[in-house]
C-alpha cells in the first residue's frame, strides 16, 4: 500500500508497501517479500528499500533508539511516523550536524559518496577510497564501519549494490562553482558541459578520435566514456605537450579551476580542444572529474586517514609522583579560590553595564591572588560556575560571594575540590576566551554573556578520556593529542592558513585548566582525576575521587613559629578560624609550603579596629604559637594599642576630641593637618571640614591611631561585614544542541513512532461505500451510524480500527485503536498510536475503517 507521504518522503523514489514491525527489535515484514516474488522454492527474499523511510522502517528498535540518541534534534519534537523521521534527517540543518559528528574517515567516505554515482556500488566506493592499486590494507578494513556509521546516522541507506548518500548530503558535499569539494574534485563532463552548443561537442569528439553522434547526450557519454577507459586515455594523454601535463598536475588535487585569457597557449589550446579543460565561469576553465579520477588512479582523497593517530606517551611518570603533584595543586586550588572570595566578600567589583568584570578589575584580582590575567579570569569562572560568586542585583550591582559559598567553605578540603571540579567539567563557559574579541569586535570580559560554548564540556570530558586510555603515569604531547580530536571531529577549514578551530582551542585550554585545577599532574591524569570522569552520572564518583585525594592533601595546623623579626611562620596549612583571625592582625609576606605573616603597627591597628584588645592579641597569639611571644613584638602590640582611640573621630562634618589639649595643639601646629581644615571649637575638641573617613585616614598618615566613635560617644569597631548576594543558583551549562535523551525517553519516542507508522501505514478493508483513500492523506469519513456500528463491532471481534480523530483544538490525526467499550457516546480503547487506553467522543471521529486481516 502506498501513501503519499511516503512517495515525497527524503531521498525516496515513488513509495511501496511500507513494511511494519511486529515486535520489539523485530525485522519488521514486507508486503511485497511475502511469497517469494521468484525465489527459488518460494522462500522469502528481502527487497532493497526504495525509501530511506522504507529502511528506517526495516530496523529494529534498538537502532531506532540509536539513531535518535546520536541524533538528538530528530526529537523535537518527536516524530509522528517513520516517514516523518526521514524527512527530518534530511533536513539541511539536521544534515550539517550529523556531519560535523563524523570522524575523519567517515566523513571521506561520505565525501567519496557525493562524487559518485548515485547510486553506488560497494566495489565503486572501494575504488574510490583504495584506488585501483590498493595501498592501505587499512581502508579496506575500516570501510565496513565507515559505512555502517553512515548508515546508523541515517546519511546513507540502500543495500550495498545501491548505496545512496542522503540528497541533503550529497548538495553539501559535492562541488560546485562556489563551493569546491573535499575532495577537490570538479564537476562531471555532463556537468560542465551543460548549455554547451551540440557543434562544439562535435568538435571535442572529433579532437579526442572518437566518432561523431547524432546528438548532445551520446556525444557527452562517450566523452565521458573516454574519460572513464584507462587505456584510451593513457593513450590520449601520451601526445600532450609537457606544459599541458604540467597543468593537469597543478589542477589535480584541487581546487580544479583555472583562469585563461581569450587567446590560450597552445598547450591550454590542446587540453581545451580534447575536452580535458572544460569552460567554468566566464574566463575560467575546470578538470572534469573523469579525467581527475584517471590521473590520481581512482582516488577520491590525495591522503586517507582510516584510523585514529596513535597517543604515544612522551613521558612516562610514576603514579605516586602524579597524584601527588596533581594533590598539591588542587591544595593550591581550593587556597585560591578561598582567598578570592574573601577578597571580594567586603567591597567585591563593580559588574559592567553590559555584565561581567572590567579589564581594571580583573588585574586588581590578579595581583590580589599574586597570579596572571588569565589565571584570574579562571579562578573568578571556576567559581561563578561552581554557584560561589554571583551579582548582588543592587544599584550599584556588584559581585560578591552567595550564601552557597558558606557552605562550601564548611566542607572538607576533598570534598571542596570535587565540587569545583565537577563544576569545571560540565561548565560551557570558556574562561581561555577572556580578552579576545566577538564577532562585533568587542573585547570578552570575564563573567561577561558571551563566554558560553557548547562543545566545552564534550570537549573537556574528551580530552580527559584520551589522558585515561594512557597507562597510570603516562602523558601525551598536547600536539598529538590535538590530532587525535581532529580526527575524531574534523574542523570545517583545515590547512597552514586556517585558524585553529574552536575544539582544538577548547582542548588546549583544557590541559591547561586541569593542570592548574588539580586534575593532572605532570601531564598525567591523576587517580581522583579518573574518578571524577564517572563523577557526572553518580554520587558514588564523587566521593571515590574525594576518597582518593584525602590521603595527598595537607592536614590543617593550629599552630604557627612566632620570630623576633614580627614575623609568624605557619608550617602548613591553617585552621580556618586561627588563618582568619591571624589574617586580620597580621598581613601576608609570602605563601608556599609554609605562609610567612609580617606584623606591622598597621596590622595590629586593624585587629584592634576589628574590637580586638591588646591582651586579647596577646594571649591569642601565646595560645596558637609553638615559640614564646617575642618581646619586640609583645612592645608593637602594646605601643598600638596604647596609643589607639587616643583620638576620637565623629561626625559633625567631623570633629576630633582628645582630653590631652597638647595633643590637639601639636595636630593643629602640623603643617600637614592643613588639608583636613582643622580648627578648635573647645580645649579638647577640634572641628574639621573632612569627612570622618578622611579626618581618620589624614591622622593615621600622621602618625597618630584614632579610633572612630559613635553619637552615643562609644568606639565605633569597623570590621568589614562579609558581603553575600541573595541565593543563587550556578549558571545552567547552555549546550550545543539538544540535550541527549535519556533511555525513558528514548523508548517511549520509539514507541510512539512505532504507533503512529502502523496507523499511517496499515491496510484497511475495503470500504462498502465509496470514501476517499487513506492512502492520499486525509481523514476516513464515514457517516455517525457506520462510525458506531464498525465500532461496536470491533467490541464484540476483539478487532484494531482505523480512526480518524479531531481533538478539542481542531488538530486532526489518523489512529489505531483497539475498541474495548462504547456507551453514553463515548468509546474506550486501547490507542496503539498513544500506547495506551483513551477514551474518545464519538462526535469527534471523523470516520472508521477495518484493518486488513494480515495487520490485525
Amino acid at each position: 500500500m502506498t501513501t503519499s507521504r511516503e512517495t515525497d518522503s527524503a531521498d525516496g523514489a515513488p513509495g511501496t508497501t511500507a513494511p511494519r514491525a511486529t515486535g520489539k527489535d523485530s525485522a519488521p515484514r514486507t508486503k511485497g517479500a511475502r511469497k517469494g516474488r521468484g525465489a527459488p522454492g518460494g522462500e522469502e527474499q528481502p527487497r532493497a528499500p526504495r525509501t530511506l523511510a522504507e529502511e528506517l522502517r526495516s530496523r529494529p528498535d534498538s537502532a531506532l533508539a540509536a539513531l535518535l540518541r546520536d541524533r538528538p534534534d530528530l526529537l523535537a519534537p518527536v516524530p509522528g511516523d517513520l516517514t516523518q523521521l526521514a524527512t527530518r534527517a534530511g533536513t539541511r540543518a539536521s544534515v550539517v550536524r550529523a556531519l560535523e559528528r563524523l570522524d575523519r574517515f567517515a566523513l571521506q567516505v561520505a565525501e567519496a559518496l557525493a562524487v559518485a554515482p548515485d547510486p553506488c556500488p560497494y566495489p565503486v566506493l572501494a575504488s574510490l577510497m583504495s584506488g585501483e592499486e590498493p595501498r592501505d590494507p587499512r581502508i579496506a578494513r575500516e570501510l565496513p564501519r565507515a559505512v555502517g556509521t553512515l548508515r546508523e546516522q541515517a546519511l546513507l541507506w540502500g543495500t550495498d549494490e545501491q548505496l545512496r548518500l542522503v540528497r541533503t548530503a550529497r548538495e553539501l558535499l559535492a562541488p560546485g562553482p562556489s563551493r569546491p569539494s573535499p575532495t577537490g574534485l570538479g564537476p562531471t563532463v555532463s556537468e560542465a558541459t551543460a548549455g554547451m552548443s551540440p557543434g562544439r561537442l562535435q568538435q571535442l569528439l572529433a579532437a579526442t578520435g572518437l566518432p561523431a553522434t547524432h546528438d548532445g547526450v551520446t556525444a557527452v557519454a562517450a566523452l565521458s566514456g573516454l574519460f572513464a577507459d584507462r587505456e584510451r586515455m593513457t593513450a590520449l594523454l601520451a601526445g600532450a605537450p609537457p606544459e599541458a601535463r604540467a597543468v593537469l598536475d597543478r589542477l589535480l588535487w584541487g581546487p580544479p579551476y583555472g583562469t585563461v585569457t581569450a587567446d590560450p597557449a597552445p598547450h591550454l589550446r590542446w587540453l581545451l580542444d580534447r575536452g580535458l579543460l572544460l569552460p567554468g565561469t566566464p574566463g575560467s576553465v575546470v578538470l572534469p572529474r573523469e579525467a581527475a579520477l584517471h590521473l590520481r588512479g581512482g582516488l577520491a582523497h590525495r591522503v586517507c586517514e582510516p584510523v585514529a593517530p596513535e597517543l604515544a606517551p612522551v613521558a612516562d611518570h610514576a603514579p605516586q609522583v602524579v597524584d601527588a603533584t596533581a594533590a598539591g595543586a588542587a591544595f593550591t586550588a581550593l587556597a585560591t579560590v578561598e582567598e578570592l572570595l574573601t577578597a571580594w566578600e567586603q567591597d567585591g567589583p563593580l559588574v559592567l553595564r553590559a555584565g561581567g568584570l572590567s579589564v581594571r578589575d580583573l588585574k586588581r584580582t590578579a595581583a590580589a591572588l599574586d597570579t596572571s590575567e588569565d589565571a584570574a579570569a579562571f579562578w573568578t569562572e571556576l567559581a561563578y560556575a561552581a554557584g560561589l560568586l554571583a551579582s548582588d542585583g543592587e544599584v550599584d550591582e556588584r559581585y560578591a560571594p552567595t550564601p552557597a559559598a558558606d557552605d562550601w567553605l564548611r566542607l572538607p578540603a576533598e570534598r571542596r575540590w570535587t565540587r569545583l571540579a565537577t563544576a569545571w567539567l560540565a561548565a560551557t563557559r570558556a574562561p581561555g576566551l577572556v580578552g579576545g574579541r566577538d564577532a562585533r569586535g568587542r573585547t570578552l570580559s570575564a563573567l561577561g554573556p558571551d563566554l558560553d560554548r557548547g562543545p566545552a564540556p564534550e570537549v573537556r570530558r574528551r580530552v580527559l578520556e584520551l589522558l585515561a586510555a594512557l597507562p597510570p603515569g603516562g602523558s601525551v604531547a598536547a600536539d598529538v593529542l590535538l590530532a587525535r580530536l581532529r580526527w575524531e571531529r574534523p574542523p570545517r577549514t583545515e590547512g597552514p592558513d586556517a585558524p585553529e578551530d574552536l575544539r582544538s582551542r577548547l582542548a588546549r585550554w583544557t590541559l591547561a585548566e586541569a593542570e592548574r585545577l588539580g586534575v593532572t599532574g605532570r601531564g598525567a591524569l591523576s587517580a581522583h582525576g579518573r574518578a571524577l570522569l564517572a563523577a557526572a552520572s553518580t554520587e558514588t564518583a564523587v566521593e571515590e575521587a574525594a576518597a582518593l585525594l584525602a590521603p595527598l592533601l595537607p592536614q590543617p595546623v593550629d599552630h604557627v613559629l612566632l620570630q623576633a623579626d614580627l614575623t609568624a611562620v605557619a608550617p602548613g596549612p591553617l585552621q580556618r578560624p586561627l588563618a582568619r583571625l591571624l589574617g586580620v592582625l597580621a598581613d601576608i609576606e609570602s605563601k608556599g609550603g609554609a605562609t610567612v605573616y609580617r606584623f606591622t603597627p598597621a596590622s595590629v591597628r586593624r585587629a584592634l579596629d576589628a574590637g580586638r584588645t591588646a591582651d586579647d592579641l596577646k594571649s591569642f597569639l601565646a595560645a596558637h604559637s609553638r615559640t614564646p611571644v617575642p618581646q619586640p613584638l609583645a612592645y608593637l602590640v602594646d605601643d598600638v594599642a596604647r596609643r589607639h582611640g587616643l583620638l576620637r573621630v565623629g561626625a559633625a562634618s567631623a570633629y576630633l576630641r582628645c582630653d590631652d589639649e597638647n595633643v590637639l595643639a601639636e595636630i593643629l601646629a602640623d603643617r600637614r593637618s592643613a588639608p583636613l581644615r582643622l580648627r578648635r571649637l573647645a580645649p579638647t575638641v577640634l572641628a574639621a571640614q573632612a569627612a570622618p573617613d578622611s579626618l581618620l585616614e589624614g591622622l593615621r598618615e600622621m602618625g597618630y591611631a584614632p579610633a572612630a566613635e559613635s553619637a552615643e560617644g562609644d568606639v565605633l569597631i569597623t570590621r568589614a561585614d562579609a558581603r553575600r548576594t541573595p541565593p543563587r543558583s550556578a549558571p545552567a551549562p547552555v549546550p550545543e544542541g539538544p540535550p541527549v535523551p535519556d533511555a525513558t525517553l528514548l523508548d517511549a519516542a520509539v514507541r510512539a513512532i512505532r504507533a503512529g507508522d502502523l496507523a499511517a501505514t496499515a491496510e484497511r478493508k475495503p470500504a462498502s461505500t465509496p470514501a476517499p483513500s487513506p492512502a492520499d492523506g486525509r481523514l476516513p469519513r464515514t457517516t455517525s451510524a457506520e462510525t458506531l456500528a464498525t465500532v461496536q463491532a470491533a467490541v464484540l471481534t476483539g478487532a484494531a480500527v482505523w480512526i480518524g480523530y479531531v481533538n478539542a483544538d481542531g488538530a486532526a490525526s489518523q489512529r489505531v485503536i483497539a475498541p474495548v467499550r462504547v456507551e453514553g457516546g463515548f468509546v474506550t480503547a486501547y490507542d496503539h498510536t498513544a500506547d495506551e487506553v483513551r477514551t474518545y467522543p464519538l462526535h469527534r471521529i471523523t470516520g472508521v475503517a477495518e484493518l486488513a486481516d494480515d495487520h490485525v
